[in-house]
Parts: structure tokens; C-alpha cells; sequence
């Protein structure tokens, strides 16, 4: 597994303004060389391509370009009508009409569980009810776990 040259023909000039990885560039270890490359494995010397980045800085760059890429692209189709194809059949052995159809996009909420607060430790929790119920501050869960320890003491 050794450079063959053959990645000097895919060769991927820095992007101006935005990231390697962000732009669809792939890097080589072997050739030591970022390719505009669309398989997972490099042309030239067959080893697996990288396609994000190793530095913790650069990796939490890239998803956030990711994401306001992804927030932006939802607005742009949440605003412009979509275009379906309809095939409507009129008769037997006649031919197929196609119609096309404008609809827009409802816009669908994104469900994001909300945190709610402890009443004993004050931690956000998903679900505290399951947590109160083992909640170390919990003087109910105390007195449980003091019992238990006093039955198993007097059974010894």
C-alpha cells in the first residue's frame, strides 16, 4: 500500500471561506494529500479515506457549518412549493396523463424533550418522576434503604 501518483490527478485545491471537509474533500494518509473524491477509499493507494476532521476544534467546526447548513436548507423548503407528479388513468388502454401538482410543506415542529428539575436534587431530568423514585435526597428513599438494612441486621 504505497502512493502511486495516481492521486495527483484528484488533487483538491483549498476552498476559500469554508472548510476542507465541509466542501466534500477527503484526505489520504497514505499519499499525505486532500482529494475531491467521492468513494471511501483513495484511487491511487486503496487506504480508507478520511472524511472529518481529527482536531477536537475542527470537529466542532464542522458540525456547527453542518448544522446551520441543515437549518437553512429546511427554511429554503419550508418556503418554496414543491412540485409532485400525479398519474391520473382516464381509460382502458389509453394513455397515461401526468398533471403536475403545487403543494407546499407544513411545517412539522421539531419535538425536543424539555428538562425538568428535581424536587429534591434540583438536576434536570427527561423524565423526573423515575428519577425522584431513587433520588438520593429523596427522605423516602432514605428511610427504605435504612429499613432494609435493619431487617437484614436483625436477621443476621
Amino acid at each position: 500500500m504505497t502512493c502511486k501518483g495516481i492521486c495527483v490527478r484528484y488533487k483538491a485545491q483549498k476552498p476559500v471561506g469554508t472548510g476542507r471537509y465541509a466542501s466534500g474533500q477527503r484526505r489520504c494518509q497514505i499519499c499525505e494529500i486532500f482529494i475531491k473524491w467521492e468513494g471511501l477509499w483513495c484511487p491511487c493507494c486503496g487506504y480508507r479515506l478520511r472524511t472529518k476532521p481529527r482536531n477536537l476544534k475542527y470537529k466542532a467546526k464542522l458540525r456547527a457549518r453542518v448544522e446551520a447548513d441543515s437549518i437553512e436548507a429546511k427554511a429554503v423548503a419550508d418556503t418554496q412549493p414543491e412540485e409532485i407528479e400525479v398519474e391520473v388513468k382516464a381509460k382502458p388502454k389509453s394513455k397515461i396523463k401526468t398533471a403536475k401538482v403545487k403543494t407546499t410543506k407544513s411545517k412539522v415542529a421539531t419535538k425536543t424533550k424539555e428538562k425538568t428539575s428535581c424536587k429534591f436534587c434540583e438536576k434536570l431530568f427527561v423524565y423526573p418522576d423515575k428519577h425522584e423514585k431513587n433520588c438520593k435526597k429523596n427522605p423516602d428513599v432514605e428511610v427504605a434503604s435504612a429499613h432494609m438494612s435493619e431487617s437484614i441486621a436483625i436477621k443476621a
